[in-house]
């Protein structure tokens, strides 16, 4: 029996044989071509990154129909790879020059940069080579006339083994015969951690040594939790991870069987249980699993992959059908968050040394108040199909809440004039993700019709921690007192004016800080559809005074570290 240590990149236990997979190698001839065979090497070369745009546009969009468009926006950076200038002139410049074959100089541009990359000392940077390579080989491939048939023909279910993953590979396991996998290289914030996560396939990454040891048919233990890989377990060890499993399968029909149940406490206490969203494909899994509402509609999706802007009618169809699909329940429909890590060619949105520090959502927003008035429109024409809110992001303070308000008033304005009905009461919230706006939570509640706290970015800007970057990562930590006492600050703000609170990012999805939360008397969980049955099953097993209690004793904790070991203790307790 032999342990290898990794990093646990998705949950869940998987008791499998093992599939081992080797690097895909190219056999890249090279050949001095004529002057007169440029332009038709230039037109291969065009040729393959046309197909390879398509490919990935078609991924995408699959991607986006399973598993949500946060998941799809992974393939944005291939994307760009495919959009690079640099790039592309530096194929067709050395084609020219050295009067090589386009297959071989494509190959040998992106080894140097894949080497460039590989130089920084930054792991998220690093992280991000396996989309170079991901591409790379798409490209070569086309170039090639090759396709890549690695998970073809798979009769049972098996532990994928692998020295790396690409985004692409991993969600080409969705509905294949994978049950789990395992890697040589890779991190918490890669790409294809995510998508593993989506995919609710357990993953181990990072192991270094795993295909060097493990050969195909072995039988092994994939322990996604911790990140422990163990290669032919004695009958023992064998019998402990199945046990577990079984328990773990057993909690997971428990929860199954609340998820059309109301999130209701013992004692009567009745929270809103609502789901993120970033496609309208989405919502059958969103009433599959459960929720009550939509908390969290982000819109950047309309702006993803196209020359062009979106037009009112597209913004209004699209909110028109989630409101009327989800009747009587409420919609919450952010306003565009482009900005940060979301930058799109068409909007000229500059690099900044500080991204998430700069021109973004709201700021973006006030400055071109003409994309946004169309936003704004479609969202008023919709609201009289349901039961329609809006809510603007990043919001540092109640001016910026003022200047949205006044666009807001100019849309209905407009609208009144022309004709065209809308709902004239709705709702208008504010997220908190910003701590300037958590400190002055009591002002915006003035002016806000609700609060909706974006735990990741509050976070990250509280805490002074780049949530990419693997050397800070430690710092980033939900369980510190300073955000917990923020979050209760901003609960209690708003309940001294009479207006709820949701809360709509990581947090509200994590099983062992909804007691808590609960005490502190949010009134609105959201998260992706998957995590709601557990979350109802949790609030349906406590009484509220319990919850208060607990959040007390919670708030005397002096580290992260400590809230976290209470929070996973009383998860325990609750879920057996």
């Amino acid at each position: 029996m032999i342990k290898l240590q990794g990093i646990a990149a998705a949950p869940g236990i998987v008791v499998g044989k093992a599939y081992r997979i080797g690097k895909e190698e190219f056999d890249i001839p090279k050949k001095e071509i004529s002057q007169q065979d440029i332009p038709y090497e230039i037109q291969l070369f065009e040729e393959a990154l046309i197909k390879t745009r398509k490919e990935i546009i078609e991924l995408q969009k699959r991607i986006a129909a399973d598993m949500g468009q946060e998941q799809a926006q992974i393939f944005d950076a291939h994307l760009l790879v495919l959009e690079d200038r640099m790039l592309i002139e530096e194929v067709i410049s050395r084609l020219k020059k050295e009067r090589f074959n386009v297959a071989f100089i494509f190959f040998e541009v992106m080894k140097k940069y894949v080497e460039v990359f590989s130089r920084i000392e930054d792991e998220y940077i690093k992280e991000r080579i396996s989309d170079i390579n991901d591409v790379s080989k798409r490209v070569m491939r086309n170039l090639l006339g090759k396709k890549g048939k690695w998970l073809e023909g798979l009769t049972e279910k098996v532990i994928v083994v692998a020295h790396d993953l690409s985004p692409s590979d991993t969600a080409a396991m969705h509905k294949q015969n994978v049950s789990a996998f395992v890697t040589d290289i890779g991190g918490k914030t890669s790409h294809t951690a995510i998508m593993a996560k989506s995919l609710e396939i357990p993953a181990v990454v990072g192991t270094e040594t795993a295909t060097s040891k493990i050969k195909n048919g072995d039988m092994l233990i994939v322990d996604g939790s911790t990140g422990i890989v163990i290669l032919e377990p004695d009958q023992e060890t064998l019998a402990e991870y199945q046990e577990e499993y079984r328990k773990l399968q057993g909690i997971g029909e428990k929860f199954l069987a609340v998820k059309d149940f109301d999130a209701v406490t013992q004692d009567g206490k009745c929270v809103e249980i609502h789901a993120n969203i970033e496609l309208p494909e989405e919502i059958p899994a969103v009433k599959a699993h459960g929720a009550k509402g939509i908390g969290l509609y982000r819109t950047e999706f309309f702006y993803m992959n196209r020359k062009d802007l979106p037009s009112e009618e597209e913004h209004y169809q699209a909110y028109k059908y989630v409101a009327e699909e989800m009747k009587p329940y409420p919609v919450t429909i952010r306003t565009i968050d482009l900005g940060g890590d979301k930058f799109l060619s068409q909007f000229a949105i500059p690099r900044e040394m500080q991204p998430f520090l700069g021109w973004r959502a709201i700021r973006f927003c006030l400055a071109r108040t003409d994309i946004f008035k169309v936003q704004l429109r479609a969202i008023l024409r919709a609201s009289v199909h349901g039961s329609l809110r809006l809510m603007y992001p990043m919001i540092s303070g109640i001016e910026e809440l003022r200047q949205a308000n006044r666009i807001l008033q100019e849309a209905k304005d407009e609208l009144k004039r022309e004709g065209t009905p809308f709902s004239d009461n709705i709702e208008v919230g504010v997220m908190i993700e910003v701590p300037s706006a958590a400190i002055t939570a009591d002002l915006l509640s003035r002016e806000a019709d609700f609060f909706s706290i974006g735990t990741n970015d509050l976070i990250q800007y509280s805490l002074a921690v780049d949530r990419t970057n693997e050397k800070v990562a430690y710092l980033y930590e939900p369980s510190h007192p300073a955000v917990l006492r923020m979050i209760q600050g901003v609960i209690s703000a708003a309940h001294e004016r009479g207006i709820k609170v949701g809360m709509c990012g990581e947090m509200a999805g994590d099983p062992a800080f909804v007691p808590l939360l609960l005490g502190l008397g949010l009134d609105e969980f959201s998260m992706p559809s998957l995590g709601i049955p557990e979350v109802k099953y949790i609030i349906r097993s406590l009484n509220l005074d319990e919850a208060k209690e607990f959040a007390g004793r919670v708030l005397s904790l002096s580290t992260g570290r400590e809230v976290e070991e209470f929070g996973q203790k009383k998860l325990r307790e609750i879920t057996g």
